[in-house]
């Protein structure tokens, strides 16, 4: 499982001990799940929907929270949704899909069953963002976040399946532990599972779509970043900028990844 916005933003959102009481404790390399940003024209509309489904207010701003993650709201026109993005959608863990349901649907939420037991979709206020629901009777709370998932093409950018490619690389550099979920590739983080699978056609980059980037918080900010550098993976901010401020990187595949240290925030 896994998490990470700029910088300006979260810290507009979020008070140190908000983020550090919400993020799941970091892997052996110091990574765990932070946020998913929204790129939304309706900020107001966008936080209410996300407040029906279960979430709780951030202290301050008009983030989200839900355990293991924070939504973040970003004012602007996004340039298409999650259908066509390397990105297709993200998903949560309910206790009882069912009532979840019924109460989504009073509250005037677009729902849309599954193709298998335990699996719903709802989607967000602009119809641009599908997000999975998926039953799990063994929670502790009504519902917590779980996964991140990818569409990549096929052959990768090494000429192999992109699905395993895709797993590989999040395992490198993040410390992801590979498996499957159901009949996917996937690898796990503190706090989210990333899901991989093979696309028919091209998908495009999340930068300026509706999930315009994820974050993943880092217990040494600094550190990793030069460390990874020396490994080569290519960042798109300097490691200089750490951890005063968060650095970015995009992944192969043209997920906009942010990675701050939580513990500042």
């Amino acid at each position: 499982m896994i998490r990470v916005c700029s910088i300006l933003c979260i810290a507009a959102l979020l008070t140190a001990g908000t983020v550090r009481a919400q993020f799941a404790p970091p892997n052996p390399m110091g990574i765990s799940m932070g946020h998913v940003e929204l790129l939304v024209q309706d900020v107001d509309a966008a936080r209410k929907f996300f407040l029906t489904l279960g979430g709780v207010p951030t202290t301050h701003g008009t983030g989200v929270k839900f355990p293991s993650a924070i939504i973040i709201f970003k004012q602007g026109t996004p340039s298409g949704g999650t259908a066509g993005s390397v990105i297709n959608h993200f998903g949560f863990q309910v206790l009882n899909l069912q009532e979840s349901l019924d109460k989504w649907k009073a509250a005037g939420l677009r729902t849309e069953p599954g193709t298998v037991p335990g699996q719903a979709f709802v989607y967000t206020p602009d119809g641009l963002a599908r997000i999975e629901m998926l039953e799990n009777k063994d929670l502790k709370t009504p519902i917590v976040f779980h996964h991140i998932h990818w569409f990549v093409p096929t052959p990768g950018p090494a000429g192999g399946d992109g699905d395993k490619e895709v797993q590989a690389w999040y395992a490198k550099v993040f410390g992801a532990i590979p498996g499957r979920r159901a009949i996917f590739e996937a690898a796990d983080l503190p706090g989210v599972n990333l899901t991989f699978s093979k696309s028919p056609t091209p998908t495009v980059p999340t930068k300026g779509r509706v999930v315009d980037q994820i974050g993943f918080t880092v217990s040494d900010l600094k550190g990793f970043c030069e460390k990874e550098t020396a490994q080569g993976v290519k960042f798109d901010t300097p490691c200089t900028q750490a951890p005063k401020n968060p650095i970015f990187l995009t992944d192969p595949w043209g997920v906009t990844i942010e990675l701050n240290d939580g513990h500042r925030m």
